[in-house]
């Protein structure tokens, strides 16, 4: 038995440059923004008035300001429905390379929007920003979990989420009024992402493309293994590249999936079902709403509003923190059990929240409440989905669906950051603090689904995998199974 792997120097390396131009990027616009809110708005209102000497009515401003905040989320969009096309025709290293450009260019529009006079720049800088994110943030989770051995491919992996977190913690510390959020200094704050991109584009050429990459999509035998010699050390490799080869033999050299197949076969019904519940659904978990909900609650609680940018500083420390701790713990008690039983923590601390916010106003001690649940609820949701769903799209599929899965999670989860953002104020205003309750139905149902079908993927090769969800797929009949694996193998022989 050859020995377990370890996290080798230049593994760890490849990890910290990945993060910096995929999840660190996306953590970093989605926070930074909040902070200078009021002196964009302020900018937006002056050149109007510059331009046409009068100015802007309170609705249009608004608007405008609006679709700031939302054009990201278009821009995202639209980046990850150009993922499969761009992993495929270039690779996992070069398209993470040519994005680093979009980052430089919105952070230059960003940079040089105040000293020019148009805010229409910034309109087209959070627009190209969101691209950066759409396209960095999914192809950093593939090339992680495709260069990560087998043992610890749950721990590498997670590294996606940790650098989420620390793009936004990098956000709120970088867009402090003591510190570079302030009128003066705020397009430099908004421009700062463009330094992770040149960082990037300066180190990512020195390291190899992923191994599993280079072996199954480009049947480059030779790369794979002076890969695999780089990034996991000097050991025997054999048994990674037997499973590389049984996966690569598994597809029979099969193309990449399209969106509508990864949707429509029944070889992966269970395997998108999971991907659309499980990483497709983190929007619905809640998890944004409660920090949409964070500043009442802390205001309410006594913190001042100068303090309460630390308090949101101290939420971001909680968030690094328990993805960290899913990545020390995520492959020795496994995805499944890691995933059902914060599923369960987040339904019952949401029921919760529900309750000490309805009671907010009639106990002065209930804010406290709302506020140690807050925490709560980021603990659980860091050490489950939070980060659980990073390895799961590399986990579950074979390399032809890959790239449409991680299509597929980042569009859905783009597009329910977007349905969020336009009609959650309008379910505020109706259900008040009722409104935890969708999610918490979700969370619930959630638990149960990830319990009872879920198979566990910890430790176990892509191909052994696979077959647990064909039993699924194929209600557990070994005859239904090989006969659907003979008619696959024969549509292969006639492409």
């Amino acid at each position: 038995m050859s020995p377990k792997p370890q996290l080798t120097l230049n593994l760890a390396l490849l990890i910290i440059v990945l993060g910096i131009g995929g999840g660190f990027q996306y953590g970093l616009h989605a926070s930074v923004i909040s902070s200078p809110s009021v002196y964009i708005q302020t900018f937006i209102n002056k050149t109007w008035q510059n331009r046409y000497g009068f100015p802007l009515h309170q609705e249009t401003l608004t608007l405008l300001w609006s679709f700031i905040i939302s054009v990201y989320s278009i821009g995202g969009f639209l980046g990850a429905l150009s993922i499969r096309y761009l992993s495929v025709r270039f690779g996992r290293k070069k398209t993470l390379l040519y994005n680093n450009i979009s980052a430089i260019l919105g952070a230059a529009l960003m940079g040089f929007s105040k000293i020019l006079g148009s805010f229409e720049m910034v309109m087209l800088g959070r627009f190209v920003y969101g691209v950066n994110a759409g396209v960095g943030l999914s192809i950093h989770m593939m090339y992680t979990g495709e260069s990560a051995p087998r043992q610890l491919r749950g721990l590498i992996t997670v590294s996606a989420a940790l650098f989420i977190g620390l793009g936004k913690l990098t956000g709120l510390i970088l867009s402090l009024r003591e510190l570079l959020g302030s009128e003066a200094l705020w397009p430099l704050v908004m421009a700062i992402s463009g330094l992770p991109a040149l960082l990037q584009l300066a180190t990512l050429p020195f390291f190899p493309d992923a191994p599993r990459y280079l072996l199954i999509d480009k049947g480059d035998k030779e790369g794979c293994e002076q890969a695999m010699r780089k990034l996991w050390g000097d050991r025997d490799h054999q048994a990674e590249m037997d499973d590389m080869l049984a996966e690569k033999a598994a597809i029979h050299g099969e193309k990449g999936k399209s969106l509508v197949e990864l949707m429509c076969q029944r070889a992966v019904r269970w395997q998108f079902l999971t991907l659309l519940l499980v990483c497709g659904g983190l929007q619905f978990i809640g998890i944004n709403v409660v920090y949409f909900y964070s500043y009442d609650i802390f205001y309410s609680a006594g913190i001042s509003t100068a303090q309460i940018s630390y308090v949101a500083l101290g939420m971001g420390i909680t968030e690094v923190l328990t993805v960290v701790l899913c990545g020390c713990v995520i492959d020795r008690i496994g995805r499944k059990t890691l995933l059902w039983t914060s599923y369960s923590v987040l339904g019952l601390t949401l029921g919760a929240l529900t309750l000490t916010l309805s009671l907010q106003k009639v106990y002065t001690w209930m804010p406290y409440c709302s506020t140690m649940l807050i925490f709560i609820l980021l603990l659980s949701f860091g050490i489950g989905p939070g980060g659980v769903s990073c390895p799961l799209p590399s986990e579950i599929f074979n390399q032809s669906y890959r790239p449409a899965a991680f299509v597929f999670t980042s569009v859905m989860n783009w597009i329910g950051l977007l349905i969020l953002g336009f009609i959650f104020p309008f379910i505020v205003e109706g259900l008040g603090s009722f409104c935890f309750i969708f999610f918490l139905v979700f969370c619930l149902l959630m638990a149960i689904f990830v319990f009872l079908i879920v198979p566990e993927t910890k430790g176990k090769s892509i191909v052994e995998i696979m077959e647990e969800f064909h039993q699924l797929n194929y209600g557990g009949k070994k005859e239904n199974i090989e006969k659907q694996m003979d008619s696959n193998l024969l549509f292969a022989t006639r492409l």
